[in-house]
């Protein structure tokens, strides 16, 4: 069941974004590149915030460039945590099961206790957000997009404001949580450690050009010349 965009072409203003490539299913990917290269951009054509001008997208040989964010194989988590404050995390998650009317369904709560227990937060269900420190809740927010059970997640640089140990041990509960679950994931990141650590393959995004998923080791060791600008001395 392979992610696979055809000739996809984006306009944003003066900026254009193409993308011809595949990622197969079950793949850890990094996305790497500048500021303003369009990362967030593949992300947003992805998850279906960005219709794109030409091309298509496909999921399991199924053309869904056109369908809506909430009709789509794929979940998205950002920086922002994009938790209510005012409700548990159980209610939370719920809202992530059911958007309309946020009810739980009779094997809902069941559900919500798995999740919580896959991200570490067995018992988690009752509490609020000021009940929790910032690595609980990082671990909360990639529990509302699991809740959902949709095989690709893309993560926009959710762990960028965490300390170096809460960043690691975020990307490593997501590769065995992705592992288990055979998830596709892509990982908007600016740091090459992230991509070493998390991602077997990388993507590399270039004043709109994208490229073909590489094996990250090498392609860090030998970066083509914009990546290498980009890195400096990383």
């Amino acid at each position: 069941m392979a992610l696979r965009l055809e000739d996809i072409h984006v306009r944003a203003g003066t900026f254009d974004l193409h993308a011809s490539l595949s990622i197969e299913p079950g793949a850890r990917i990094a996305v790497i590149g500048a500021s303003g290269s369009g990362k967030s951009t593949l992300l947003d054509v992805i998850a279906g915030f960005r219709m794109p001008e030409r091309g298509r997208l496909y999921w399991a040989e199924r053309d869904i460039t056109r369908l809506a964010p909430a009709d789509r194989p794929v979940s998205i988590l950002f920086q922002d945590i994009n938790l209510f404050p005012h409700l548990t995390i159980g209610q939370n998650l719920g809202l992530a099961l059911n958007p309309v009317t946020g009810r739980l369904r009779n094997d809902d709560a069941s559900t919500i206790e798995n999740v919580l227990a896959k991200v570490g937060l067995a018992g988690f269900a009752p509490r609020r957000l000021s009940e929790m420190s910032g690595g609980q809740q990082s671990r909360a927010a990639l529990a509302r997009v699991l809740v959902q059970a949709r095989p690709v997640l893309l993560l926009d640089e959710p762990f960028a404001a965490l300390g170096p140990a809460l960043k690691d041990e975020m990307l490593d509960l997501v590769t065995e949580v992705a592992r288990a679950e055979n998830l596709t994931v892509l990982l908007v990141s600016h740091d090459p450690k992230d991509a070493l650590r998390f991602a077997p393959q990388t993507i590399v995004v270039d004043d709109g050009q994208v490229f073909a998923p590489q094996d990250t080791r090498t392609l860090l060791d030998n970066p083509p010349p914009g990546l290498k600008a980009y890195l400096g001395g990383a």
